[in-house]
């Protein structure tokens, strides 16, 4: 028997790239090559089709090494390798009894951290008795109020093995004194004492527009309480930079950096001020992403998010001091429809956080967009970043996207376009000042109407939504939680009366500066309210406003129709529906009316089915016993041309109010408008606007 060898190279001989193009622009038949084959991002960045070593970034190594500077490639040296990541999850059931059996349950799975998020009324600054904050009690968040209340949510909790992180929003002081409080009550050592302050003034003002004292105010207590940390509590950080609420209101990820930069920068500052090193403030921050389902995308932004953070401190005078970040998967690609597919999309945000080397990742449950999630949700979450860390063993590669010559270009660019929006944001005087004069606001809006535009002609598709509804889908419902319940047992328990009457009196104020954090964990050692604590200091909500920056969720123009067309099958016993007229045979008419069916339903019409019909008087007569006053023509091309005109002119005649033709007109628009055709639908037409005239029309949505 004879050996032979076999080498790829002697049937499959070397193509250079200008090669291949030419090949490939051969191909296209005259199309240019940029609009077809090169995608560009709402950032404004080109993506190739194919890079080689040609692409490979300038000099000898131009991302540095894992834990060093740079730090594009991590912040540890090795990554998460021997660890693992931490799997923070999200708590904020407003029963605290039942918080605490969701977080116990998160530990026994195999959660590591845990994120408390306070109902709204705490976190713009009111007590639970104030009057103005009546429908703010319980709304978004855990009905966590004093130390004893810390101490139920988290009963059974080993502390000193667990890192607690706070979002609070502007009672980020009363928060964290209450829970230093907390850890003295139960015996955790300084030096075991774990978590996160998350004081993130200016989050909580472009969020909640409102904040309970003056920014500057905000932002010299955010100071002191990372002074005070740093003193005090080595394994806890004080100071938040979470973007959640630009990402959500449809930033770029370049702004998403840019304004996560400016943020800290001025954090920065007003440490330093307050008598901090450099390296001790940098220490403090722990950065918060959201990740869409953007994947390359996603893995970009956090490598480019590093490489500034680095720039930044650098130029600070800072020695190398690794970046702190925790991500999530971002509410705006989470939908209330087709819920289950929430567990793809959150897949995808997982796996690009632990490629892209977070310290710490928040799961969402497919069910988030749809209320306070149960068990099954919860659990499936957490094991989504299991699976990914034991199973797949993401996390045993140190920076798995170093070297790709895409990945490696991809964030250098959006390092760039971060820069270029970070430095117009220190133009116009740094961060707060941008948020007060809605340029930043205005920059979201800006960027963001490119994509709501892709989203309404579905260019940018949201499946089970927009692409492929399913009208016949069990809705994911929770019972909501009874608040005022709730907030009755929350009044009693803290002996104090909402009649402003009886009402406890005003606790003695509490100056600012080094001892504020120590008399704050006093009195709420002495049974203080968070809103006791926060008057205290000074806490007048609602008295500092802005604009505050509104959230687009990619999927909520869409549900809205869905939700008026619920609404109108609840009121009437049906769905608003559209005959399709269909015309010939089903070779000619399947592939637009599956279509036009598929582009109705992401409205909430129903679009009965049917065998076709082979004239123009035969659909007239179907459609007149349909009862119905909406019809789509659906067929080829060579039909059209000799029966579209004549059809619709008979739908008209037959008390169609509105004639739809499924397919692009051309030439022949004016000649089928004159026939009685009203609107056409086809590829990248304006879905949305469609879908809402229908059903406007019809009566279905209010004008």
């Amino acid at each position: 028997m004879t050996e032979t060898s076999f080498k790829i190279a002697d049937d499959f001989p070397p193509v250079d790239y200008q090669t291949w193009r030419e090949s490939a622009e051969s191909a296209l038949g005259g199309v240019p090559f940029e609009r077809k084959l090169v995608s560009h991002t709402y950032e404004g960045i080109d993506i190739q089709p194919v890079y080689t070593l040609a692409d490979k970034l300038a000099g000898e190594n131009p991302t540095g090494f894992p834990g060093s500077a740079p730090f594009v490639r991590g912040s540890r040296p090795l990554g998460h390798v021997l660890s693992g990541v931490d799997l923070r999850q999200e708590n904020s059931h407003p029963d605290l009894k039942i918080c605490n059996e969701a977080i116990l349950a998160d530990l026994q799975g195999g959660v590591t951290s845990l994120q408390l998020q306070f109902d709204r009324a705490t976190r713009v600054g009111y007590d639970l008795t104030d009057s103005d904050a009546t429908a703010l009690v319980g709304d978004d968040g855990m009905m966590a109020y004093s130390l004893s209340d810390f101490e139920t949510a988290l009963e059974g909790v080993q502390l000193e093995l667990v890192d607690l992180a706070l979002d609070a929003g502007g009672s980020f002081i009363p928060a964290a004194a209450t829970l230093a409080a907390l850890w003295k009550e139960k015996k955790v050592t300084s030096d075991k004492a774990r978590g996160a302050f998350n004081a993130d003034p200016l989050k909580t003002l472009a969020a909640e527009g409102q904040l309970p004292v003056d920014a500057e105010t905000a932002i010299a207590d955010m100071a002191n309480l990372a002074a005070w940390t740093a003193g005090n509590l080595p394994k806890v950080t004080a100071v938040g930079v979470d973007t959640s609420v630009y990402h959500d209101s449809g930033a770029t990820a370049a702004e998403d950096i840019a304004f996560s930069m400016a943020t800290a920068l001025q954090y920065l500052r007003a440490m330093t001020d307050a008598g901090m090193s450099i390296d001790d403030a940098a220490k403090q921050i722990l950065f918060r992403f959201s990740l869409g389902t953007h994947h390359f995308l996603a893995i970009a932004k956090l490598r480019a998010a590093r490489q500034l953070w680095s720039r930044i401190l650098e130029a600070s005078g800072s020695s190398a001091v690794g970046m702190k970040i925790h991500a999530r998967t971002g509410n705006r690609v989470m939908t209330q429809r087709d819920p289950y597919v929430n567990l793809l999309r959150n897949s995808v945000a997982v796996f690009a956080a632990l490629t892209g080397g977070v310290d710490a990742i928040t799961s969402l449950p497919f069910d988030h967009a749809a209320g306070l999630p149960n068990d099954f949700s919860r659990r499936i979450a957490r094991n989504t970043v299991l699976i990914l860390q034991e199973e797949s063993h993401l996390h045993r590669v140190m920076d798995p996207a170093g070297g790709s010559w895409f990945l490696e270009n991809l964030t250098s660019e959006m390092s760039e376009k971060a820069w270029a929006v970070f430095q117009e944001v220190e133009a116009q005087g740094g961060m707060l000042p941008a948020l007060k004069s809605n340029f930043i606001a205005d920059k979201i809006d800006s960027a963001y109407a490119p994509r709501a535009k892709d989203i309404a002609r579905r260019k940018e598709g949201i499946t089970g939504v927009s692409e492929f509804p399913n009208l016949q889908e069990e809705s994911v419902q929770h019972p909501p939680p009874d608040i005022k319940s709730l907030k009755t047992a929350a009044v009693a328990r803290h002996n104090v009366s909402a009649n402003e009457d009886s009402a406890p009196e005003a606790p003695p104020a509490i100056q600012r500066g080094a001892e504020m954090m120590s008399a704050c964990i006093t009195m709420s050692q002495g049974g203080a309210t968070l809103g006791m604590i926060g008057k205290a200091i000074g806490f007048e909500p609602g008295k500092v406003t802005i604009n505050p920056i509104e959230a687009h969720a990619f999927a909520q123009p869409f549900e809205e129709l869905r939700d008026a067309s619920d609404a109108w099958m609840e009121k009437h016993g049906k769905r608003p529906q559209i005959f399709s007229a269909n015309v010939g045979p089903v070779a000619h008419f399947n592939a637009r009316a599956g279509y036009a069916k598929n582009f109705f339903e992401a409205g909430g019409f129903e679009v009965p089915e049917n065998g076709g019909f082979p004239d123009a008087d035969s659909v007239a007569a179907a459609f007149k016993e349909s009862g119905l006053e909406v019809a789509v023509i659906c067929s080829s091309d060579k039909l059209y041309a000799d029966q579209a005109a004549a059809v619709a002119s008979a739908l008209k005649a037959n008390g169609a109010k509105t004639v739809i033709l499924a397919g692009h007109p051309g030439k022949n628009e004016e000649d089928w408008r004159a026939a009685g055709v009203d609107e056409f639908i086809y590829i990248k037409c304006d879905v949305l606007g469609t879908l809402r005239k229908l059903l406007r029309d019809q009566e279905v949505l209010a004008s």
